[in-house]
């Protein structure tokens, strides 16, 4: 008997999941303003709709920076006070996305310490994945800062408790 790979034992090439991306699916939209009609809002999975979401994007996007150590905890500590802020305010779509800014502080500096110029695929290359390892330390100091304030937001009471209403009520 003839033995044979199955497709399951080859190797997927891993490529970037912006490639062939379905903007028409994609729950969240630029012309929604989530503070006028917070239950368009989804929560999704990690940072989705982060960069969309306004007007909590041009409220939040601004104070987002890890270039050092120093600058990434100016940035985490003011995007927490505004994740207070909107907690205390009852706006779970701002507590919700400032909750994903601190987490996308993480995971971008992460990206930044571990590929240089923060490039995990080579264009030039049909999407090679690039040499891991090559990044700044620095920016693995400033990701260990984001962490913290990350999981202080997920860790608050009443922002735990609304995620999950909110997730059964919209999605």
């Amino acid at each position: 008997m003839k033995k044979t790979v199955s497709d399951k034992n080859i190797p997927k090439v891993r490529r970037p999941s912006y490639l062939g991306f379905d903007i028409e699916s994609y729950p969240w939209k630029k012309e929604i303003n989530y503070r006028d009609h917070p239950q368009m809002y989804r929560v999704g999975k990690g940072e989705q709709g982060v960069l969309i979401c306004e007007p909590y994007k041009s409220l939040i996007g601004p104070l987002w920076r890890f270039k050092d150590p120093q600058i990434a905890r100016q940035s985490a500590d003011a995007i927490f006070n505004c994740f207070i802020d909107f907690t205390e305010d009852g706006d779970f779509v701002g507590a919700d996305l400032a909750r994903k800014y601190l987490q996308m502080g993480y995971t971008r500096a992460r990206r930044y310490a571990n590929y240089k110029g923060g490039n995990k695929y080579d264009k030039k290359d049909d999407y090679a994945p690039l040499t891991r390892g090559t990044g700044e330390e620095q920016k693995a100091e400033a990701a260990l800062i984001f962490y913290d304030y990350w999981k202080k937001a997920e860790a608050n009471h009443w922002y735990r408790e609304e995620k999950i209403c909110w997730k059964k009520k919209y999605g």
